[in-house]
């Protein structure tokens, strides 16, 4: 832990946008304002770093943002920070304004790249887990899954209506990435009759075998909730799959798509990300460097960022079985 007191923080966004990333700064703003530490907002993640397009922020630079979408600070991928030369570029735009914390609000790839900053720099890095797929360990909670798998779980219960109504077989692909958070929960909550996940490997014959002893019993109302990074790629693939194999079945494909991204956050999410964005800012405090703050058994848990980033979230197998359970 460094004993150097921090003076000037920079907060930014990274990777994918999450739902409650807007609370997460507003919480990071006013908590080091409190404290009586300057602050600064970095625009377009680490690109902002690099081209130097940070601005200094006050308490009313967050004022009435808890509640929306997206982030103010906007987010971008930066190739430049892949090479070192673009994370001199970095340091030296950081330093130029005095800034010694940084506040990094994102996924594993975002994580990847403030270890290794700091590892190379004399700036300490605090990570939060803003990310829709949940797919950090270290954290039972994420910000902006919550959002997401209930915008997921309210367009599924409305597809639900149709496919009761025109006796169909529908598959919703959701997000996720290679994590099948989203497409568990959502999936459970809406009472799927399968659910496709990277985590398992689906036993197709078994897939078809079961949607055949349903036909033959009349149950013509089915769902498959599919997660994107899924065995079979996407949502349109299996259909294929199963139309060749069961040609009766009167199959339909909807990919939900970025719309699990945005929209106003949930009190969780809300909550979550206030409660994180407090501590990130009393870690730079206390010299706890270097770690991602996130929430284990309803306690702040700190995991540092090189574990974080190494290890993923895993899906118990009690769950595959409570779905074939409750799905028969």
């Amino acid at each position: 832990m460094a004993n150097k007191k921090v003076t000037k923080i920079g907060v930014l966004t990274s990777g994918g946008d999450a739902p409650g990333m807007n609370a997460a700064i507003r919480a990071v703003v006013r908590t080091a304002i409190y404290h009586g530490l300057e602050v600064f907002g970095i625009m377009r993640g680490y690109a902002g770093m690099v081209e130097n397009d940070i601005i200094e922020m006050n308490s009313r630079s967050v004022a009435n943002i808890i509640q929306r979408g997206g982030t103010i600070l906007k987010t971008a991928r930066c190739k430049e920070f892949y090479e070192y030369e673009g994370r001199v570029t970095a340091y030296h735009n950081l330093k130029e304004k005095g800034i010694d914390g940084l506040v990094v609000i994102g996924g594993d790839g975002s994580f990847k790249g403030a270890q290794k900053f700091s590892n190379e720099f004399d700036i300490p890095c605090i990570g939060l887990p803003g990310t829709i797929d949940k797919d950090i360990a270290g954290s039972d909670v994420t910000i902006g899954f919550d959002t997401a798998v209930n915008t997921a779980v309210e367009a599924i219960d409305k597809i639900r209506d149709t496919m009761d109504a025109h006796d169909r077989l529908f598959i919703v692909e959701v997000m996720g990435r290679d994590a099948g958070y989203i497409a568990l929960h959502s999936g459970i909550a809406t009472g799927a009759e399968n659910i496709l996940i990277p985590e398992t490997k689906t036993d197709i014959e078994d897939l078809i075998l079961s949607l055949t002893e349903k036909e033959k019993r009349k149950k013509l109302v089915n769902l498959i909730v599919v997660a994107e990074g899924g065995e079979f790629g996407d949502g349109n693939e299996l259909a294929k799959i199963i139309k060749e194999r069961i040609p009766s079945a009167d199959t339909r494909v909807c990919i939900l798509g970025h719309i699990q991204r945005g929209g106003s956050p949930t009190c969780e999410d809300r909550l979550i990300a206030s409660h994180m964005g407090y501590y990130a800012v009393e870690s730079l405090l206390v010299g706890r460097n270097n770690v991602m703050v996130g929430v284990v058994n309803n306690k702040i848990h700190y995991t540092p960022l090189d574990k974080a980033v190494k290890e993923k979230q895993k899906i118990g197998q009690e769950w595959m079985k409570i779905v074939k359970i409750l799905a028969s």
